[in-house]
Formats: structure tokens, sequence, C-alpha cells
């Protein structure tokens, strides 16, 4: 329901969004209050499920995991993202309401444009590292273990240097928010091998998993089996960084809302795609082509993997970097 919803607000077709989801609103709060009252109970199976993955795994030299998996899923803050128009860089992020609607996120995001030099975007997030983490309510089994476990690799690095660095500087966002995507795809598959083999994906899941956890909506009806959302992504961002650095704004943004309608005819109902969503998404590169473009450090940080023997050597490494330089004399040293 809540990607039904999303995507009445992002169809460019629907002139009244708000009235075309009368209905659906009201279902979907109902639901989300009957699964409140049933969460205990899975999160201390996932908990323990996710517990087991990392021990099997080998990810702590003690043998359990510390800090111990702990995590709530509730009804996130959303997040509202802040970037000049002249350049892709995160100039701040605001925790917002959870229970705002898109009528008020889509006033808020124009109040801002209008009034100042700024793009925004407001984003739902999938889960935040606090202690216990807290976690987006989803249905999607492969989604919440891979949430659950980016989450725990936060509270991992939290304790070590990297973690300790996260807010020194956007590089340093992005080599832990890389890491932590990249620990958690792996975690998270290998909790579906040993507890549900059944519910493994026969193809790469939907992009755009994290903000830290925002998925754009994805219709598998409209994919055309020729299109590849991150390397169309990746083009994307090379263009806008081409035009910007041209000081083309103007081109910069029709130029991105072009993309945005070409994505949704292709099955992939982005609402909104400016230069905030880039500052956003381009912090996770785990993946070669992405909405993080030509971003040296997502690069050496999967480089750095590539070259490590198995994910605990990898977070073992990683967890006592404090700079990029530092990450790129140890990639350069291999």
């Amino acid at each position: 329901m809540e990607n039904e919803l999303e995507s009445i607000f992002s169809d460019p077709t629907i002139q009244d969004p708000k009235a075309s989801s009368v209905n659906l609103r009201a279902r979907l709060a109902a639901k989300q209050s009957a699964l409140r009252e049933q969460s205990s109970l899975a999160e201390a199976v996932i908990q323990n499920q996710v517990a087991l993955a990392i021990r099997q795994m080998r990810l702590p030299n003690t043998g359990q995991p510390f800090p111990p998996v702990l995590y709530h899923a509730t009804n996130l803050p959303k997040e509202l993202v802040i970037s000049p128009r002249e350049s892709i860089r995160l100039a701040k992020s605001i925790s917002l309401d959870a229970e705002m609607n898109l009528d008020n996120i889509v006033a808020l995001e124009n109040e801002v444009e209008s009034k100042t030099d700024f793009s925004a975007l407001v984003v739902n997030i999938g889960g935040v590292g606090t202690y216990p983490a807290m976690v987006s309510d989803t249905a999607d089994i492969s989604f919440l273990l891979e949430t659950v476990a980016h989450e725990w690799t936060h509270n991992y690095l939290d304790i070590r240097p990297l973690g300790l660095h996260f807010s020194d500087s956007p590089a340093m966002r992005t080599m832990n928010e890389t890491a932590a995507s990249i620990a958690g795809a792996e975690i998270g598959r290998t909790v579906l091998q040993m507890f549900y083999a059944d519910l493994l994906p026969s193809r790469k899941q939907s992009p755009m998993l994290y903000e830290a956890g925002y998925r754009g909506q994805f219709d598998l009806a409209k994919e055309s089996g020729a299109f590849d959302f991150r390397h169309e992504m990746y083009i994307t961002r090379l263009k806008v960084d081409q035009l910007l650095l041209e000081n083309k704004v103007q081109e910069a943004e029709t130029y991105m809302e072009e993309r945005r309608q070409y994505f949704w005819e292709n099955g992939y109902q982005i609402r909104k795609l400016n230069q905030a969503y880039f500052a956003f998404h381009g912090a996770y590169a785990d993946e070669p082509y992405s909405a993080a473009g030509e971003d040296p450090v997502g690069a050496a940080v999967r480089a750095l993997r590539l070259r490590s023997r198995s994910l605990a050597e990898f977070l073992n490494t990683i967890s006592g970097l404090t700079s990029p330089d530092q990450l790129f004399i140890l990639i350069n040293a291999y």
C-alpha cells in the first residue's frame, strides 16, 4: 500500500494525488496499526537469525556479535535533504515528523526551493543507526534482513575509528554508508540462505535499497528486459555533474525531470529527481554504477572489499580508517 501511495504521488498523469488517495491512506493507517501489535515476536526472531549469521561469518573476534543485534520496527522520521542547486552536495539534513503526509512533503519541498537557492527532497528512511537500531515496517523479508544488518554494521562501526569520524566530511559519510551497505547485503543474503532459502531472489533486487532504506518504487510489469536502472542512473548523474560544472543549472534540472519521466516509463516510479536526490543516494556507492556517479571513494571501498578474503577482514580493515586518504593509500599499496 505504501508503494501504491508513492506511485500515485509520482505519476505525472495524476492531477490531484491527494484526492485520488483518500481511501488508500485510510487503509494504510489501519494496516500499520495492526502490524505494530505483532512486531515484538518477529523482532526477536530476526535479531537471533541475524546474530547467528554474523557468528557464522566470523565477524566478531569474540564469537558473539558486539554490539548485540537489537532493533525495533517503527514508523521512522522522514528526512529533509538539502543540496545547493549549482552543485551536488549534502548541505543539510533535517529529521521530520514520521506522520508527515505527501501533501505536506510536497509543500515543504516547494517552499524551500522557492525561498532559497537550494534543491530539496524529503525521503523515507529504512533505518536509523541508534542503539537499538530503528528499522521501518516492511513486509519484504529480504529488505528487512538487509536493513537490520546494515544498521547493525553502523552500530559496529560507531565504536570504531571509521564510525567515530562519520560526520567529518561527505567522503567519510560515503565510506561508512558504502561499507554498511556491502556488509548489510552480504549478511542479509546469508540469513536468507540459512533460514529462508525458498525466498532467495532469483534476480537482483530493486535498486536504491537505502535512503538508508528507501526503495524507488518498481513496477515489474513495466520493466523492459533491456533496461538497466543502475547504469541509467549512473549516466544521468554523469550528465548532471557535467552540466552543473558548466554552470548550466536550469538545463541540468530540465534534464533530470526528463530522466525522471524516462525512469517512470520503464517501471521506476521516482517521485522527484534533483540535486538533493543525488546528494543523498550518492553516499550509498556499493555498486559500480549508481547515483554516486564517478565518486572515487565508493569505488575504493568496493575495491577494498574485493581484495579482502572475507567480510570479516574487510570490516576489520575499514573500521580502523579515519580519512579517505588512508583508504586510497591502502588501495594503492595492493
